[in-house]
């Protein structure tokens, strides 16, 4: 017996190579993944009237020292290889959007910080993986190297299941028959508001679990990382589009989740 399978009404299209590093070493890889498959599911979502929300990256932006927070229309100057396929992907959607009335309001770009949450390997997150590395300088010996954690550039972690929430959000409003005339945007962003370096997260972490930061130290980058790969320094989101829309950006407390998902509460 075959069983009937409903069209889906939405998809999240949230697959890419996300690792700078990794753009960079296989910079055709990534084209395909980040820009070519982003094109296709774009052609093929809006053919069948299923609304696409593209995740994207806070990386289209330059993060240079006082240009932050950057709004929808800021000037876009990816710092890399990897923020430059993801904006050649926003172009990807945009450019299949801009071919029909129908499609322009099936297809919308939802750009993203550096996300956290509930994850089976800690390197799925720049930010698990911070937790990891906590516990591993636990096992240092004497005589070792500290691992050493950016104290510099600026992140704004936000859980996945606040960006989840959002896409929910986003796809009731776009969804509605009754704002089929309405000229929605098709580019927004949503961030939390946690502004931490890498050093400070790690810093909250050891708070949280009770361990000595003795094995870690801080650092600041120099110029010219030996990775070849350019970070920004502030890439802070700005979320107004959201709001103007009506959702709700607020965000869960960075503390309250990492001491919920540990078992770390203290009375």
């Amino acid at each position: 017996m075959l069983t009937a399978f409903r069209r889906p009404a939405v998809v999240i299209h949230c697959a890419a190579n996300r690792f700078p590093d990794s753009v960079e070493k296989n910079p055709e890889a990534a084209q395909k993944l980040n820009v070519d498959a982003t094109r296709t599911l774009a052609e093929a979502t809006s053919s069948r009237s299923i609304l696409l929300i593209y995740i994207s990256t806070d990386y289209v932006f330059p993060g240079r020292p006082g240009e932050a927070p950057y709004k929808t229309t800021s000037a876009t100057d990816p710092p890399n290889a990897y923020g430059q396929t993801k904006l050649d992907g926003e172009k990807a959607v945009l450019e299949v959007a801009s071919k029909s009335s129908v499609a322009k309001h099936k297809l919308v770009v939802l750009r993203v910080p550096v996300l956290y949450g509930s994850c089976d390997e800690p390197s799925d997150s720049a930010v698990n993986v911070l937790m990891s590395q906590l516990w591993a300088a636990q096992k240092l010996q004497e005589g070792d190297s500290k691992i050493k954690v950016d104290d510099y550039a600026l992140r704004f972690p936000t859980n996945t299941s606040d960006v989840g929430r959002v896409c929910r959000d986003v796809s009731k409003l776009y969804l509605d028959p009754g704002n089929a005339d309405k000229n929605l945007p098709q580019v927004l962003q949503f961030s939390s508001e946690d502004k931490m370096t890498k050093w400070e997260i790690v810093k909250t972490f050891s708070e949280i679990m009770g361990l000595p930061l003795d094995g870690l130290e801080p650092f600041r980058p120099v110029e010219e990382p030996t990775d070849g790969v350019k970070r920004p320094f502030d890439c802070h989101l700005d979320t107004s589009s959201l709001k103007d829309l009506g959702i709700d950006v607020g965000t869960v407390d960075f503390q309250f989740w990492w001491r919920r998902e540990v078992g770390a509460f203290r009375h």
